[in-house]
């Protein structure tokens, strides 16, 4: 049988993620997540084909697919303007 360490007993996921120096990437993940998913869900929504939002952003097809990819966190803020302007909402960032 294991022993529980009292230390961490209580302690919070974010606690935990932060003693092992992860807490800022899943974080950013999970955004990025979110933002894709809002993204998606407002194109659904209003009817928009990925051939049309690519063109509404000025951008490719498989452009617009990385942006989609909840498993892609490698997205520039402009490009997430883009897509927020595109479906007629806006993106907005703050320190908390």
């Amino acid at each position: 049988m294991s022993k529980i360490n009292e230390s961490t007993v209580g302690s919070s996921f974010d606690d935990f993620l932060k003693e092992e120096g992860l807490y800022e990437e899943v974080q950013a993940i999970a955004i990025k997540r979110v933002i894709a998913w809002q993204i998606t869900q407002e194109m659904e929504k209003q009817a928009i084909t990925k051939k049309e939002m690519a063109a509404r952003m000025k951008t490719s097809r498989s452009q617009l697919d990385r942006l989609l990819d909840p498993n892609n966190d490698n997205v520039k803020l402009a490009t997430l303007g883009r897509a927020a302007r595109a479906v007629g909402r806006s993106l907005r960032l703050e320190l908390a």
